[in-house]
């Protein structure tokens, strides 16, 4: 693996968002730096929800899985470094099917595995190579309303397309800065209607394309402003469509045609910033949740609530 490629990450994001500013309310936090049960290591990341609201993180540099409660409560983990089946060399990311079904990139691995919501082992594809149906560092996985796995690769700059039991289906993309081509591809999520995003990190943009991955637009150019990226990390979608992206120390949200909506966040470590947003997903109550570099999840409430002060589990101290 590549060190300079470990400061990636991607975001699964799930919730309407009005087109309205302002801070989101803080409602909770949880995570500290370390090896043990509920805390981070954590170069990149991703979350995923079930179909109860329980959490899914992915522990990158710890090698495993962490399941919470919604409101943080540890409920279990599973992994650890190694090759052999249920184990890793680091977490690219992690998603969950409507059947509780958990999907995870095993990026130095070259490999996808499936478990249980417990984490059983169940299933796994895929080797190093560039090949149909090979990988190489899949870091983004998303799902779509079939069951589809899509996995976006950091040395093939490509997407590919599987069944839920890894038969290969299709793929598309490849280095570049046209349409369609990637530096970096980061994160992919699906929309209801089976479009696909991809965040496209040192191109600092977003692209689109149908299931089938032709080419439909893009948006975003590097800078600081509304609409401009710096790096971003991950892409996630809310039920309407709305897009969500992980940009450096906040989460800018757009339309399903690249049109601005809002933003929040300033760089820090206290509740409502954000060292560096690895990934962002929304729960069924529309609570939003946030990972960012200091080894943290942090809560917040639906879009259009009223800023708290409330805190819980307070970060102490930054991984590097």
């Amino acid at each position: 693996m590549n060190p300079s490629l470990r400061c990636f990450c991607f975001l699964s994001v799930l919730i309407a968002m009005p087109s309205m500013a302002g801070a989101q309310a803080f409602i909770t936090e949880w995570g500290t730096c370390g090896l043990g049960a509920g805390q981070f290591a954590m170069s990149t990341s991703q979350l995923a929800f079930d179909a109860v609201g329980n959490v899914y993180v992915a522990d990158a540099d710890n090698s495993r899985i962490q399941k919470f409660t919604s409101s943080g409560v540890y409920l279990g983990q599973w992994g650890g470094p190694g090759t052999g089946d249920g184990q890793f060399e680091f977490v690219g990311g992690v998603a969950v099917d409507g059947a509780g079904y958990v999907y995870v990139a095993d990026q130095d691995n070259n490999r996808i595995e499936k478990f249980t919501s417990s984490g059983a082992y169940v299933a796994q594809w895929g080797t190093g190579g560039a090949g149909p149906g090979q990988l190489e560092e899949p870091i983004g996985v998303a799902l779509d309303a079939a069951g589809n796995v899509y996995v976006c690769e950091l040395i093939n700059a490509r997407v590919q397309v599987f069944t839920s039991s890894g038969t290969y289906l299709r793929q598309w993309g490849s280095f570049g800065t046209g349409d369609g081509q990637f530096e970096v591809p980061l994160g992919v999520a699906v929309d209801a209607s089976g479009n696909v995003y991809v965040c496209d990190r040192d191109n600092n943009r977003i692209q689109k394309f149908t299931s089938d991955g032709a080419f439909l637009t893009k948006w975003g150019g590097v800078g600081f402003g509304h609409g401009q990226f710096h790096a971003p990390k991950g892409v996630g979608l809310d039920a309407t469509g709305n897009v969500y992206v992980g940009d450096g120390g906040r989460i800018q949200v757009f339309n399903g045609y690249g049109a601005f909506l809002t933003q929040w966040g300033t760089v820090g470590t206290g509740p409502g910033e954000f060292g560096d947003v690895f990934a962002v997903s929304v729960g069924a109550d529309g609570s939003v949740y946030v990972v960012d570099s200091a080894c943290r999840v942090q809560k917040f409430g639906p879009v259009g609530t009223a800023a708290t002060s409330t805190s819980w589990g307070r970060l102490k101290s930054l991984y590097r």
